[in-house]
Order: structure tokens, then sequence, then C-alpha cells
């Protein structure tokens, strides 16, 4: 499929669905008041069915957001090819150019009384705002989400994402990178009035950093209220990852809640990440050669900062409950876009998880190697990942060289906003040791 039909339907590039989450809400009348307070003038077009609303090989007004009715896209037909209809449109998709340079390589005709919204070439970079579907790459600042999920269409539910050369590495491809990715995937092709509120990932194979991922997007079912994805993460021509994602649209319910937040000091009155690692240079806790791999290794900040509650003893090789808790949010600030906030939150979920099985079994000189198996999320409530989120982790068994960790995120004022699980393997490391050479 070319570029020109990508860009006649909703969802097979994503600019509509951008457009509609940063500043319009879920509303039409809301999409109205976005333009008026900026005095864009939106044109009403109306057509009755069987009607061309723009014609192959013409120059259309602008881009057209259907806001009643439904419409066909088609090719003229030449020879003995028999006519077939390319797609079909309906509320909330858009069709046309956001430059009068472009001529439309298609008909779109009304199926029945059909209005349109047409918003003019002069403002169509309204709709090139920065969003998770649209990064900006020319910003020289540190790394930020919005780069990290930012994914390039290859084809009609395909994406294309990679690992750029200056995300901090730990070893192996992060596990939390191909869960936020794989669901940026998904968020491109739901209804922008459904965002996910649970998912379950599987990883099945370590990734290669040198490489990009693949993303294939299987649209298993889109109903009145729910939308089901899954996504393949394929690396060559492998499937490393997968992902099953629910999308549902908001609505009114019954609420309760019955966990509570534990009381902790603000993120305010705690040291950051930045803080803890200048520390260990001078530890005396720690030996030597650790501080010397810290003081002579380039320090690389995550785009998510953190802030821990109580010392970690991860470090310095120390049994400890298996228990964390710490404050998260994305460094950068993000687009208001509910779909790009739950996609941070999903990377955020995974770091310093699984480790929390391991805290009752550290001692000095133990080497591990833990690696997530699957990883499991519910979302309870919005969230706003470029603020304070409070992360409780609690790993209650493990065995059979598994450990098993739950957890729970809280805002500031105390609300339920996610539930979480990890599963990973966790074994000590029997990498044999390097064998002794003569240094004459």
């Amino acid at each position: 499929m070319d570029r020109i039909l990508l860009l006649l339907c909703l969802n097979h590039e994503g600019y509509s669905s951008a457009f509609f989450h940063e500043d319009c809400s879920y509303s039409h009348a809301r999409c109205i008041t976005f333009f008026h307070r900026r005095n864009v003038k939106l044109v009403r077009v109306r057509s009755d069915g069987g009607e061309y609303i723009v014609c192959e090989g013409e120059r259309g007004d602008g881009v057209y957001f259907i806001w009643e009715g439904e419409a066909e896209v088609f090719r003229s037909i030449t020879g003995d090819e028999e006519s077939h209809i390319e797609f079909q449109l309906k509320c909330y998709d858009y069709f046309g150019y956001s430059t009068s340079t472009y001529i439309h390589h298609a008909n779109v005709i009304a199926l029945s009384k059909l209005t349109c919204l047409v918003l003019p070439h002069e403002h169509c970079s309204l709709l090139q705002k920065k969003s998770i579907w649209s990064t900006d790459k020319s910003l020289e600042t540190c790394l930020s989400m919005e780069s990290i999920l930012n994914l390039e269409p290859i084809e009609v539910d395909i994406f294309q994402g990679i690992n750029s050369p200056d995300a901090p590495k730990s070893g192996r491809v992060f596990g939390g990178q191909l869960i936020g990715q794989a669901l940026a995937a998904a968020s491109k092709t739901v209804d922008f009035l459904k965002v996910v509120h649970g998912l379950h990932a599987y990883f099945l194979i370590g990734g290669d950093f040198d490489e990009p991922f693949i993303y294939e997007v299987h649209r298993l079912r889109d109903g009145k209220s729910f939308a089901t994805r899954r996504v393949d993460a394929i690396q060559k021509g492998n499937m490393i990852f997968t992902l099953l994602a629910s999308f549902q649209k908001e609505e009114e319910g019954f609420d309760h809640q019955e966990a509570t937040m534990p009381s902790v000091p603000p993120p305010g009155m705690l040291w950051p990440m930045e803080g803890v690692h200048e520390s260990f240079l001078t530890n005396p806790l720690l030996p030597r050669t650790y501080r010397n791999i810290v003081a002579t290794g380039k320090y690389i900040p995550w785009p998510i900062e953190i802030r821990f509650c109580e010392p970690s003893t991860s470090t310095y090789g120390i049994k400890s409950p298996p228990s964390l808790r710490y404050w998260l949010r994305a460094r950068d600030k993000l687009s208001d876009d509910q779909a790009l906030h739950r996609c941070v939150v999903a990377y955020a979920s995974d770091l310093i998880f699984l480790n929390v099985s391991l805290n009752p079994h550290r001692r000095k000189g133990l080497e591990t190697i833990s690696v997530s198996l699957n990883h499991s999320m519910w979302f309870h409530r919005s969230v706003r990942a470029d603020d304070w989120i409070f992360f409780v982790i609690y790993s209650p068994v493990a065995n059979n060289a598994r450990g098993f960790v739950s957890g729970q995120m809280f805002n500031r004022k105390g609300e339920l906003l996610v539930s979480l699980t990890q599963e990973g393997l966790i074994r000590k490391d029997r990498s044999p040791n390097p064998p002794v050479t003569s240094k004459l």
C-alpha cells in the first residue's frame, strides 16, 4: 500500500489520533473549541449519498474530518481491472492533505448524508504537534520518552522501532522498551476514544541492541466499548516478544478503593539517582574495584527519574526484605495524550521490578542472572507519567529458579492508578571464571 492510501484512513498512520488526543480530549465539542481558541475557521461540508466529496486528480481544500455519516474511497478503473473499494471511512476518520501541492489519488464518495469539517491548508500545521506518533527529532536534549516510543510506519499495522544509541544499557535490551513500543504500536490502530486498560506480555527471546524491532499488530476485535490487539515483536525473522492488550472507551461505573498508599516522604525530600550514583564513588562499603568502575564509566541517566524511599541494598550484596518503594516520573514534559502517558508508564514499569525477588538471597560475591518471562498490567485510572507516581513492589514467592513480583502505582493523592505483576527467571550466574593468564 502506498503513502497516499496510508493518509486516507485514520489509524493507518495516526495523525488524526494524535490530533484528537492532544488538546481536544474525547468529544466533538472540545475538538471545535480547540480550533476556535486559535481563531481557526472550520468549513462545514454537507453531501448526500452518492455525491463526490473529492475527485481523483484534484487538489482538495485541506484535511476533511468526518463529523457524521460514512464515505468510501476508490480509484478510477481502467482496462480490464475490476472495480473495488479501497477503504470505508466512518465518523472520526479523515482524508485529504495538509498542503495544497498534493493532488488526490483516489475518489471519496458519500455513502449517506455526510457532514465533514475541513481544516484549511494554512492551519494544517496544528496537526503536526509533538506527540507519541510524531516526535520532534530536532530537539537537542537528553533522550526523551517520546523519541523512544516514536515508531516508523512500514505498512498497514506494521511499525519499526529502534534502540537509541544514547539509551542506557544494562547488558541486554530493556524489557520496558519492548512493552512501551509494542503498546504504542497497538494504540495507533485503535479508535482514539479507547485507551488501554489491561495488557499481558511474554518475553520469548533476548533482543539485539543493533537491530531494529518490527512490530506487527493483529486486530483481534473492535467493539463499541472494547477493542483487543495482539502485537508481535520480530527481530532477524524471529518473534522475540508478544503482547496482548485490551482497550476500553471511558464510561461511568461503580467506584471503590481498598488499597492504601503507604506513608512515605514526598519526592522533593529524597535523593535523585544522580546523587545516589555520586555517593557510590566514596562509599567505603563498596569494593574499590566497583568504585573504580563507577568513576571511570560514563553515567547515562534513564529517561525516567527515580527517587528511592529507602536505600537500595542490591549494590552492597546485603540481604533485605523482598520489597521496594520509590517515586518515578518521566524527565521530560509530555503532551496531553493519555495513550502516550500509559505507554510511558508501561515502559517504566519494568525498571527495578523483578530484582526485588532477589533481595532475601543477596550476599557478597553472589552473581545472579535475572530475565523477565511475563509481565501484566491493569490501568484503573488516568495517569500523568510526567508527574510523580509512587511505586510499591513486593515479592511474595521465589521458587524453581523463578521469582514473582507484584506492584501498585499511586498518584500523589493516594489514588490507585495501576496494578502489576511479573514473573522472571532468577539464577546464580554459572559463567566460568576467566582463565588465569601469566603476566610475564
